[in-house]
């Protein structure tokens, strides 16, 4: 599965409620303001790296890009952009969005 997070970690707990129900093998996309959820330093920064070793991490790079964080992007997020979002619903045969 897919989930698909675009809250920021300092104002809600849905990225953190995300990470207790995704299932190993899914995958987490960052977006809008979920993004700051992929930079050191943030809040969740220990909850991502621990869940990181069973679900991949993604960030929306336009996103991260028009928030000034890319250069702060915590090391095993990849970045995509619009195409790769698409990718990543095709690759994924379901998605949640976390709103």
């Amino acid at each position: 599965m897919l989930h698909i997070v675009n809250k920021s970690p300092f104002q809600t707990s849905t990225l953190k409620s995300c990470l207790a129900m995704a299932q190993p093998g899914s995958a987490v996309l960052l977006i809008e303001d979920g993004v700051y959820g992929a930079t050191q330093g943030s809040t969740i920064e220990a909850d991502v790296r621990q869940a990181s070793a069973s679900i991949k991490f993604y960030a929306l790079q336009p996103d991260m890009d028009a928030r000034g964080v890319t250069p702060k992007l915590m090391n095993g997020i990849t970045l995509v952009d619009y195409g790769g979002f698409v990718d990543l619903t095709v690759q994924y045969s379901t998605s949640h969005s976390w709103l």
